[in-house]
């Protein structure tokens, strides 16, 4: 399009103007060379402030085919205007059908992380390749749209293809950054396109290419590196591993398409944020962010997402300068950019469902899950036909689309069910692929300390190990494992799978040495060791930011459990299971020896071959891992390598071998424990918080019947029960009733609690709630405490919230806030809390709830809270 055309329809879009209902005429009663004029300065001063000699152009080794592009512009010229923006549409497996894909002919479709065929997550290869094969044969059925163009399916296949059972789950990125083997990290990404084949699925979400550069971030453990360096070389290493090599086997019947995420800058986010702000300088955002795509670009992705966060303010998603000046003009890519998880719905003036400025920014393709996918396709063919967003930007998109699908052969290759690996499950969770994973967390492993050399340990000890993630392969894997979250998982989950205990416990037995697992640490014989294994439950995205990294704030039940086995004179090797560095002296303190292990994945019983010797007393595998991720001094610290004043606790690059001596050692026992004013205040008790928080369960119950919530969706009598987005994906779950029961929601523990001191802090429930239609008849939102008589009886107080909810615009979100002494009152005994919350009706409601949680009264706005009677 000529400047005068984008001038007119960036101001317009800025205006939110163009934000308009289908098939409505964009008016605007400022006069057409006003609006270019004042553009015309915007785009002036936009541009004084940016610098593009900064960026380099990219040499990438795909090079543009003549031939290819012919064909790409002959379909371009075959096609209408409806069925090129459904090649820029891409709904989600929960939201459409085959007869909808046969209907609209969407260029692509994806599944999110919890989302699965016939929406089980027990899904079998075969499940997913059927749902391939219907999508596959509806896109290229012209009975309807006309368009024989085949749809490819996107999946976030993060650290293996880890949305399958059985499928082997490799380390998180920050466990292979601590290797530092980009070979390793090759044969990773090729054995995950290889079981991603196995199901049908065409495209992977990966890799991950954030510097991060503050390990609050929910997502530091999808990053590589704090450095870029790493993260440079990774990148080209796993698109390789994905797509194949240029001019050899790139794209071939063995390979997928690959996609470096998310641009740009998510890892410099203010405060660690997710969906953040990065106000880097622009030499900082190409120096510190942009290498991935650098390394990326160069090897041929031929894909790139957008981010979610902002550049000083401005959300990446609608950012024209970045999106098309940059990456697309002045590095020369030339494959196609998606959009995250509804993130074209963020940027100003845009909501999920209508969003001409992305199109406009240069996004190719929305990621629109939940219904707003129809409307927006529809708005966006009206703007097309406005002038609000012009011909030549979608037949760029879609021009971009095509290439990519020719390149990666889909016109040609047979359909789903019949390529090359389709349906030989035995490739899925090979002996193989699981062999290379072990290697990887071997090598992944961090040694921070050694006091007196006391690893590695004879399997012939009496070895007891202890830990809640001693024998628990979900929270080993972390985020991103079969769940969204990680979440809900039990090891069953994990066929063929290991635990770090049954690791331990192989070969100690093995060896005529003697093994119990306790994970309180108990023992009946006194061992000579102990080796505990703790650390973060899993969690994904914003769900994983903290605000500070402190470990356990406040409630220091691993440290407890170290003093306790210390306190009897008995040696202690720590395992620490994370997904990032976290502040936690003493703990540190508390240990003989101490492990980074990270995110090992499913494969844990590879932990075992490091910490033991043979039975000869022989080195089976030392360590090899070293920091990639400097570790804090103190909970608060932002530290990174190269900064002005870098005084960490352990330095990047930092890890210890069995080679080195005691001179070697950065640790002593006597590191400070001392935390701040800030540090110590305890942070509010959180029941849901985007997931349940622990100790808790959550449960749909219709009368006298109860479901455990552990998917995205369930149904009962009288009660449906699916996860929404507030903020970001699945943050909320909405309940839908109707009046033929008594339903609701309940959250429970094991065991009872002691809240008692959220009474001593004046403390009120939260909930954050949307009403979405009117409330007729009682809710009741309950908190259940332990019978004195009877164990398995509770007692229970009540509060009607009906007149409050009514009271809430529908359609807006809002807090309901409950003062605790209220449920007292009424008898509750909240230091024998089972349910800490629970929400009841008989009447039909139609209600959105996120973020319930305990909270101060002097957090909470006057008069805001509900008093008691």
């Amino acid at each position: 399009m000529n400047k005068f055309t984008y001038l007119f329809v960036s101001t317009i879009s800025a205006l939110g103007l163009a934000a308009c209902n289908s098939g409505a005429k964009v008016e605007s009663d400022l006069d057409a060379t006003e609006i270019v004029s004042e553009q015309i300065a915007v785009e002036k001063s936009v541009l004084a402030k940016k610098n593009l000699s900064i960026w380099p152009t990219i040499a990438s080794e795909v090079k543009a085919d003549a031939a290819l592009e012919r064909q790409v512009q002959r379909l371009l010229s075959n096609m209408t205007l409806a069925q090129k923006v459904a090649q820029m549409i891409q709904p989600e497996i929960r939201d459409i059908t085959p007869e909808d894909m046969r209907k609209y002919g969407f260029g692509s479709y994806l599944n999110g992380g919890g989302a699965f065929p016939n929406n089980n997550k027990h899904a079998t290869p075969q499940d997913w390749i059927a749902l391939a094969e219907a999508m596959y044969q509806a896109s290229i059925d012209d009975s309807l749209d006309g368009s024989t163009i085949p749809t490819m399916w996107g999946t976030d296949a993060v650290h293996g293809h880890n949305n399958v059972i059985g499928a082997t789950l490799f380390p998180h990125n920050i466990g292979l950054g601590a290797a530092n083997n980009p070979g390793l990290v090759e044969k990773i990404a090729k054995i995950t396109a290889t079981e991603v084949m196995v199901t049908g699925i065409d495209w992977v979400f990966a890799p991950t290419v954030a510097t991060v550069r503050d390990d609050r971030w929910g997502r530091t453990y999808e990053g590589y590196s704090e450095d870029p360096e790493i993260v440079r070389s990774y990148a080209a290493s796993v698109v390789k591993g994905l797509q194949g090599h240029a001019g050899n086997d790139f794209l071939g019947d063995d390979r997928v398409i690959s996609t470096i995420k998310h641009f740009i800058g998510d890892g410099g986010t203010v405060a660690g944020d997710d969906q953040g702000d990065n106000l880097a300088s622009e030499q900082d955002l190409y120096d510190l962010h942009a290498q991935g795509y650098v390394g990326g670009l160069t090897a041929g992705a031929q894909s790139v997402m957008a981010s979610f966060n902002s550049w000083h303010g401005d959300k990446i998603h609608g950012h024209r300068y970045l999106i098309t000046d940059v990456l697309k003009n002045k590095m020369g890519f030339d494959g196609f950019v998606v959009g995250d998880w509804n993130g074209h719905g963020q940027i100003v003036g845009c909501t999920n469902d209508n969003c001409p400025q992305a199109a406009n920014a240069g996004l190719d393709i929305f990621m629109v899950p939940t219904d707003a996918w129809k409307p927006l396709m529809e708005n966006t063919i009206a703007q097309v036909k406005q002038g609000v967003i012009p011909q030549a930007r979608i037949d760029d998109a879609v021009s971009r689309i095509l290439r990519v699908k020719l390149r990666a052969g889909l016109f040609n290759k047979p359909s789903p069910a019949n390529r090359l690996f389709s349906g030989k499950t035995e490739l899925v969770g090979s002996e193989a692929h699981r062999e290379v994973a072990r290697q990887a967390v071997r090598e992944s492993l961090v040694l921070l300390k050694n006091k007196a050399n006391i690893l590695p340990l004879s399997p012939k000890l009496n070895i007891l190990v202890a830990g809640d993630a001693a024998h628990n392969i979900g929270k080993q894997s972390g985020g991103w494992s079969i769940t969204w979250q990680g979440t809900n998982n039990s090891n069953e989950d994990f066929p063929d799978g290991s635990s770090i205990y049954e690791g331990l416990a192989s070969q100690v037995q093995a060896a005529g040495g003697k093994i119990t697992l306790s994970e309180n640490g108990q023992f009946s014989q006194k061992p000579d060791v102990a080796i505990v294994v703790f650390g973060e439950e899993p969690y994904a995205e914003g769900h994983g930011d903290k605000d500070n990294l402190a470990y356990q704030r406040g409630m220091q039940t691993d440290l407890a459990l170290l003093k306790k086995l210390k306190a009897q004179g008995i040696p202690v090797v720590s395992i620490f299971i994370s997904g990032r560095p976290m502040w936690m002296n003493a703990e540190l303190n508390a240990s003989d020896a101490f492990v980074a292990a990270w995110l090992p994945g499913s494969e844990g019983k590879a932990i075992a071959d490091v910490l033991l010797t043979d039975k000869n007393k022989k080195i089976q595998h030392d360590f090899k891992g070293k920091l990639s991720f400097s570790w804090p001094k103190t909970s608060t610290q932002v530290v990174n390598r190269f900064d002005e004043v870098y005084e960490p606790l352990l330095p990047y690059g930092f890890g210890l071998t069995y080679q080195d001596s005691a001179e070697q050692e950065l640790l002593s026992d006597t590191l400070s424990e001392e935390v701040s004013s800030d540090e110590s205040a305890v942070k509010n008790t959180a029941i849901f918080a985007g997931k349940v928080a622990k100790p808790w369960r959550m449960f749909l119950t219709s009368n006298m019947q109860s479901s455990e919530l552990k998917s995205n969706s369930a149904t009962l009598p009288g009660a449906i029960y699916r996860t929404v987005d507030k903020v970001v994906q699945e943050d909320a779950f909405r309940l839908e009733t109707n009046s033929s029961a008594k339903a609701g929601i309940l959250f429970s523990s094991s065991f009872r609690e002691d809240l008692s001191f959220e009474l001593e802090k004046n403390s009120a429930l939260v909930m954050t709630v949307k009403r979405e239609a009117n409330i007729s008849k009682s809710v009741a939102v309950e908190m259940h405490c332990e019978s004195e008589g009877d164990p398995l009886d509770s007692c229970r107080a009540a509060i009607d919230i009906q007149k409050q909810l009514q009271a809430i615009p529908q359609g807006q979100w809002q807090d309901i806030v409950i003062n605790l002494r209220c449920f007292a009152d009424k008898g509750l005994a909240m230091n024998k809390i089972v349910s800490p919350f629970a929400l009841y009706t008989e009447g039909a409601v139609k209600l959105s709830i996120s973020n319930i949680r305990f909270e101060s009264q002097t957090k909470v706005p006057e008069n805001s809270s509900i008093q008691c009677p």
